[in-house]
């Protein structure tokens, strides 16, 4: 494009003087070399375009309220091609940290220990492109708990790299992603970790997040769309799990031997949102005091075929099942949510071949005073039978806190309240922490 311009420019340049650059024809070859006459192997040039050589970048969210610094921006900046604006790039960091105080108390002992620690929860650099109308690639570079209690900077690894083909027949109810792209084992694991009311996701639904496929995101193709936004589906199938991220009932990471998968993961979600007017137009928990939603889902999942040895050295196999229940609304301030799971087949613990159930739940809510700086309080209460029919390992938490949204999720801090219970084979101890947290998001 730029040697279009100069050549153009210098055409202009040896034209006439007197003549109205507008006035002046000019013409092309398959060089790109331009002339102020026609031939046969010439095209004729827009010239109205040439005087605009500038990119368009899309910055500010337009549909953003006013906040204590400025409107929100969108997750990324965008930059579209002059000449082709089905083709795109967009670029982003995001960065979370958080200053806390951590006191544990041995609730056989009494005994209580108490520190202080700072590390980044989270820290991302994002890309996305888009090739032409329907396919585009989404990737970040992340870096998690860099400093965390005595973990050091940690190393850098990608979350998602899929490739997204939308609406390929013309319709919101069929597009596909292909690779490492989340399945909606979750919804609170599903919206975008800047989007969460509290950076630390429930215990109950993280777990989740690794019981099907690694990292709720292990390389997967999926189906998903709508129906006028009132139903929304996904289905996947893809690699399972990830022995290095894998948890018996204590909580202890997989201690066997001979780790093996044989099959894929499959499943799927169906989320519904049955009235007019309430439908969920995307996937978050901060609304800002706008609008209104409410729906329901149920997803169901299976990894099955998961073979290893037992510390014990028995050989056995095992098919982890997980269910999904969700709930969501939003009224202006307002905003509650809430999910049940059920897992089955979680190993009681690595030297027996002894399986059984867990389920846990959670509800959460938030109240944004929009007329008061867009402060918001919120508070939390998780409980979760980390093995069912059995004493000793059950899991509680409370959370109570407030964030402050200073430009929307571009920009925001917060302080939170937590106390987290661990029954006696699961720990025996109780948790106590208060959180400085803080977002910049571009």
């Amino acid at each position: 494009m730029n040697k279009i311009v100069l050549s153009a420019l210098a055409a202009l340049t040896l034209s006439s003087v007197a003549v109205n650059a507008n006035e002046i024809k000019l013409y092309q070859d398959a060089n790109g070399q331009v002339f102020t006459q026609s031939a046969p192997d010439r095209t004729l040039l827009d010239t109205n375009s040439l005087g605009n050589t500038k990119q368009n970048i899309t910055i500010v969210d337009k549909k953003s309220p006013n906040f204590l610094l400025g409107k929100q921006t969108h997750i990324n900046m965008k930059f579209v091609a002059q000449d082709n604006p089905d083709m795109w790039l967009k670029a982003g960091v995001r960065i979370q940290g958080t200053f806390e105080n951590r006191s544990v108390e041995d609730l056989a002992t009494g005994a209580t220990t108490s520190y202080y620690d700072a590390y980044l929860r989270r820290v991302r650099f994002e890309v996305a492109a888009g090739f032409n109308k329907y396919a585009s690639f989404t990737m970040d570079v992340r870096n998690d708990k860099a400093n965390y209690k005595d973990k050091g900077e940690q190393s850098f690894n990608v979350g998602d790299a899929y490739v997204k083909i939308k609406k390929p027949f013309g319709s919101s109810l069929v597009n596909f992603k292909l690779f490492r792209a989340k399945i909606d084992i979750s919804r609170t694991e599903t919206v975008k970790s800047a989007r969460v009311l509290h950076f630390d996701r429930p215990h109950v639904a993280d777990e989740a997040a690794q019981y099907i496929t690694h990292n709720r995101r292990g390389t997967n193709a999926q189906i998903y769309g709508n129906w006028n936004k009132k139903v929304h589906y996904q289905v996947a199938i893809g690699d399972g799990v990830y022995s290095g991220k894998l948890h018996d009932a204590s909580g202890a990471t997989f201690g066997g031997s001979n780790f093996m998968q044989k099959n894929f993961f499959y499943g799927g979600k169906i989320v519904l949102s049955p009235f007019d007017g309430w439908e969920e137009k995307k996937r978050t928990e901060s609304y800002f005091g706008q609008g209104k939603h409410f729906e329901v889902g149920a997803g169901y999942w299976v990894s099955p075929d998961i073979q290893y040895t037992t510390t014990g050295g028995v050989n056995t196999s095992v098919d982890h099942k997980l269910l999904n229940l969700e709930m969501s609304a939003h009224y202006k301030g307002a905003f509650v949510q809430a999910e049940y799971f059920d897992f089955d087949g979680v190993a009681k613990d690595w030297a027996s071949t002894t399986r059984g159930k867990s389920n846990g739940w959670y509800a959460t809510g938030e109240y944004v005073f929009a007329d008061y700086g867009f402060v918001a309080p919120f508070v939390r209460y998780e409980s979760w039978d980390k093995f069912k029919d059995l004493d000793g390992y059950d899991l509680t938490s409370k959370i109570a806190g407030v964030n402050w949204y200073l430009m929307g999720n571009s920009i925001k801090a917060g302080l939170t309240f937590q106390e987290d219970k661990y029954g006696a084979n699961i720990g025996n101890e109780k948790e106590r922490r208060i959180k400085v947290t803080s977002q910049w998001f571009f």
